[in-house]
């Protein structure tokens, strides 16, 4: 599959939001730069926290934007579903190849259980790091108090990521992070494999995203090199927060890309003063982002944080 093929994958959990915005912003320019496709995905694995009409909210923004894509789930495309909740049959049986090759276990630990059982008690992520006191039991006949979760049996050794905007890591995932889920104990598949089996089978080669996500960057890595694959090139592009420097909350004033649509303004106004906060336009510009195109390197992208300056 010859070719760049990035992505940007929403969830719809609400409206399309700056800091989902400016993702979308670096993923369409680095895909758009390269005379590479870009693939749209809804990442609604989470089920219980997707927003009904949110999916349709986030495209239709997108596309009032500026930004389209060359695959999804309005349009089609040769490797979908590009829903993940109609993927689920694709994430089993990536599970079950894990499975056969003796890399995961089952777990009925509870939160509190692991809480007071962790070495290193300062949650992380996914909360302190499992003992794995339920990797040491095996055999048929064992009985569980509660429908388990799978785990990944994490292997010693260290994995290397390598960031455009963020530079490189090495992480010790047994250490760092511990033997983490895979599928959770009410059924749904986790985070850390759904995208990962969806970028090696939709043939990604670039992932672009947000900084939040940089930590799990080794984590889905060693899952691609586990099920055989090479993991694709990672792109984190800088988080946004709000001008004072604290997180910016979803629900603040003017953090929706909706809210402005709805007050009347210009897409290229708001377009340029994402390509300003990235590093990419002046701050007094109108733009649409095909204007972008030519400006476009990750080396011109800051690392962040950054804000958004929204006022006239």
């Amino acid at each position: 599959m010859a070719g760049y093929r990035g992505r940007f994958a929403p969830s719809p959990t609400g409206d399309l939001h700056l800091g989902g915005a400016c993702t979308a912003l670096c993923a369409w320019l680095a895909a758009r730069a390269s005379g590479g496709r870009l693939v749209l995905r809804m990442e609604d694995l989470d089920t219980p926290r997707v927003v009904e009409g949110s999916a349709e909210r986030i495209l239709d923004d997108l596309r009032w934007l500026g930004f389209d894509w060359d695959e999804g789930p309005d349009v089609g495309g040769d490797f979908g579903p590009y829903v993940q909740s109609a993927r689920t049959s694709h994430y089993e049986q990536a599970l079950t190849q894990l499975r056969k090759q003796g890399y995961t276990y089952e777990c009925d630990c509870s939160r509190a259980e692991i809480s007071r059982e962790a070495s290193a008690p300062h949650p992380g992520e996914e909360g302190p790091i499992y003992s794995g006191r339920c990797r040491k039991i095996v055999g048929p006949s064992r009985t569980f108090r509660r429908t388990p979760a799978t785990r990944l049996a994490v292997p010693q050794g260290i994995v290397r990521v390598q960031d455009a905007v963020q530079g490189a890591r090495e992480v010790d995932v047994a250490s760092e992070t511990g033997d983490f889920v895979l599928r959770r104990g009410d059924g749904l598949f986790a985070y850390q494999l759904a995208v990962v089996v969806d970028d090696l089978e939709m043939g990604i080669t670039e992932v672009v995203r947000g900084a939040d996500l940089w930590s799990s960057s080794a984590r889905q890595a060693l899952i691609a090199m586990l099920l055989g694959a090479q993991p694709p090139a990672w792109a984190h592009a800088p988080l946004v927060v709000s001008e004072d420097g604290t997180r910016l909350a979803k629900r603040a004033h003017g953090v929706a890309v909706r809210h402005h649509r709805e007050e009347g303004r210009d897409p290229r106004w708001l377009v340029a003063r994402m390509a300003h906060a990235l590093g990419l336009a002046g701050p007094e510009e109108r733009i649409e982002p095909r204007e972008l195109i030519s400006r476009f390197s990750w080396e011109k992208v800051r690392p962040g944080p950054i804000s958004i300056a929204l006022g006239d």
